[in-house]
């Protein structure tokens, strides 16, 4: 049985834009363009977690925040719980840390990136917003 990795999410919005990252190419689903997060530790709540990795990540801090949505998702190597969360309220600007591509686009342009598959329901969500 494969192993379930819970992951924190943030959509990071500023108006009518959406921050995103790039994956970079040599990690699972390289390339792709991303709402940027990372892995639940243990004992650490999602919550926490979408702090310490918006930190550790972007240098936001975060000052209000949302459930948005929960995906499971199947990439046949690995299997990933989304725990997402809408993120308005932050302190300082978000830069990528990481050395990997970063970028505001709207919700339509959010819909012409490569996004990895399990990205696709937050788009979902986030069309039901309006």
């Amino acid at each position: 049985m494969k192993k379930v990795v819970e992951v924190a999410v943030g959509v990071i919005k500023r108006g009518g834009l959406y921050f995103m990252t790039q994956r970079a190419d040599h990690v699972h689903q390289g390339g792709k363009w991303e709402f940027p997060g990372g892995k639940v530790e243990k004992k650490e709540l999602p919550e926490e977690a979408l702090k310490r990795e918006l930190k550790e990540e972007v240098n936001l801090d975060v000052v209000g925040s949302s459930s948005l949505i929960t995906i499971n998702h199947d990439y046949g190597d690995k299997l990933v719980s989304l725990v997402v969360f809408l993120v308005e309220g932050f302190k300082s600007e978000p830069k990528a840390l990481e050395g990997q591509k970063e970028g505001w686009f709207t919700f339509d342009e959010l819909l012409t990136l490569d996004l990895p598959a399990a990205n696709k329901g937050i788009l979902d969500a986030l069309s039901k917003l309006g």
